[in-house]
């Protein structure tokens, strides 16, 4: 990844090829997935626990599928608000089938 961005579509190409590894996307979709029922579940029962867990949940699958698959550093360490915004960028191409990962 470069050391700057000036926006976040300069990024997310980037971000993309930080992720070519299926199986570490399937883990941030299942990450992203949770923190959404997490959110929801806070939404009906007004349980912070559910507001605690929703990062833990998120980054925790995340990370897992770049030091197990990927094997590279998270970009959120470098970059985490666009980071933050390639995940969900990238789980809703994926959800709407636009997604297209470099080889």
């Amino acid at each position: 990844m470069k050391n700057s961005y000036e926006s976040f579509w300069q990024f997310y190409p980037d971000y993309l090829q930080e992720h070519k590894d299926k199986r570490c996307r399937a883990l941030h979709y299942v990450g992203s997935t949770l923190v959404l029922l997490e959110l929801l579940a806070w939404m009906v029962t007004g349980h912070i626990s559910y507001l605690i867990a929703m990062p833990l949940t998120g980054y925790g699958f995340a990370w897992v599928g770049h030091f197990v698959f990927e094997r590279n550093r998270p970009a959120t360490f470098r970059y985490p608000f666009y980071s933050l915004m390639g995940d969900w960028v990238m789980f809703f191409q994926a959800v709407t089938n636009r997604l297209r990962v470099p080889k």
